[in-house]
């Protein structure tokens, strides 16, 4: 069962709409003031909330401001109710995030038709979505009545690139977001010497090239294949489009092209400072993650050369310490392919 906060000073109009909602199966909590309804946001954490602009004590505005700049209520979808919708008022509602006004008076069809489409959105924004260019169109297909994605599902399209490959080169301009259909991604950067440093690695159902398309600056890395792949090419008209024009879907839609950017950010952290042993541990647990999330195999096949670029040294010091983590029975080889026998010595690995 849904539950809505109800923030409304005015006792009649407080006690009817709740009436509707509870008819209509949703949990209803009341609020007389919007103090006390931003306090009771922050302890139930509702699915919506309904609240009043005209109101003592704090008014709608100031209700909306507050919530939304809290991290655990910012999210929650905001319907305001009232009497008054000048276009300066609807403005300034519209600009601190409500996502839609209902005004008075009105029926009981009008409320529930609101309350229904904010709470329809909102499960699809909630909703996880496989990794895949199958979870991509489904998240593409339920969003379909948001007029802004239409154009993304129109103008999708793919490309195949071979291993080693370059997707796009450091400087050039971007055009596209790419999302992961099939195979890995390495993006990386080269010094004046043409020593390679790996920054990430992508793999399926994951998107790349966003960074450059948000700063509006050239690439700064260059992505390449590192296995056969293929990618669906989002135009950047299209990318800024869903992100600005629908707070929805840009926080869904972002939630899914972070993918876990912190976590990445701390990765690259942990293999820049530490030994060089400790970077090759920390290297093969990260590719480890990459190599088996999706297809359960643990075998990792990747070139010394691109194991070097990700650690930041040498590739015959790579070689050297990958002999010494087999004869410490800490991975084994199959022709290219590396295998970790003992994850918890290597994470547990001293400097």
């Amino acid at each position: 069962m849904k539950t809505i906060l109800l923030i409304e000073d005015n006792r009649d109009m407080r006690e009817n709409t709740s009436e509707i909602l509870q008819m209509s199966n949703y949990r209803v909590l009341t609020a007389e003031n919007g103090k006390i309804g931003v306090s009771m946001a922050e302890i139930h954490k509702p699915d919506l909330i309904i609240c009043d602009v005209m109101m003592p004590e704090l008014d709608g505005f100031g209700v909306l401001s507050i919530l939304s700049k809290k991290p655990e209520t910012a999210s929650i979808p905001f319907i305001f109710c009232t009497a008054k919708v000048e276009r300066t008022d609807y403005r300034k509602g519209m600009s601190l995030g409500a996502d839609d006004y209902i005004t008075k008076p009105f029926d009981d069809v009008e409320l529930l038709d609101a309350v229904e489409s904010r709470l329809k959105k909102n499960d699809i924004i909630k909703k996880e979505y496989s990794k895949d260019s199958a979870g991509l169109q489904e998240f593409i297909s339920e969003a379909r009545g948001l007029k802004e994605l239409e154009k993304l599902s129109d103008t999708n399209q793919f490309e195949s690139y071979r291993k080693k490959e370059v997707v796009y080169s450091e400087g050039n301009t971007p055009h596209y977001l790419y999302f992961i259909n099939n195979g890995k991604i390495k993006t990386y950067r080269a010094n004046s010497d043409g020593k390679e440093l790996i920054t990430c690695i992508y793999q399926s159902g994951e998107f790349f090239g966003y960074s450059d398309l948000l700063d509006g600056n050239h690439h700064t890395e260059t992505a390449a294949a590192l296995e056969d792949t293929v990618i669906s090419l989002i135009p950047k008209n299209d990318f800024f489009n869903i992100l600005f024009k629908n707070r929805d879907v840009a926080s869904k839609f972002i939630k899914m092209i972070s993918n876990d950017l912190h976590e990445k950010e701390e990765q690259l952290l942990r293999i820049a400072y530490n030994s060089v042993r400790k970077r090759v541990a920390e290297a093969l647990i990260y590719l480890e993650g990459k190599f088996s999330s999706n297809t359960g195999v643990s075998k990792m096949v990747i070139s010394r050369d691109d194991l070097a670029n990700i650690v930041g040294t040498a590739t015959e010091t790579v070689i050297r310490t990958l002999a010494d983590f087999k004869s410490e029975q800490l991975v084994e080889f199959e022709g290219k392919g590396i295998r970790i026998l003992d994850r918890n010595r290597l994470m547990n690995l001293k400097n």
